[in-house]
């Protein structure tokens, strides 16, 4: 499935885990933190730590609790924004 990341064109499975699927597809960054800017990337897997975040489709959600989706606009989630429920 092709999904879009910072403007790069990724083909990731469908259905699998989003955060997952990025690491393997060679993605090390997914926000920065809001104090110092440093790049952060999933590190829990499992929802906990928020190091996942990314906005998808204007969205702001953890990457480690979404599956794939055909057509995903996925983007660097600022760092001082807080996910949806």
């Amino acid at each position: 499935m092709a999904v879009r990341f910072d403007g790069a064109v990724y083909d990731l499975p469908e259905g699998a885990n989003l955060a997952a699927a990025l690491l393997v597809a060679g993605v090390r960054a997914f926000r920065a933190t809001p104090i110092s800017g440093a790049p952060r990337a999933p590190f829990c897997m499992m929802g906990a730590c928020y190091d996942c975040l990314v906005r998808i489709d204007g969205v702001v959600r953890q990457a480690c609790m979404t599956r794939v989706q055909a057509g995903m606009e996925i983007e660097r989630a600022p760092a001082r924004e807080v996910p949806h429920g």
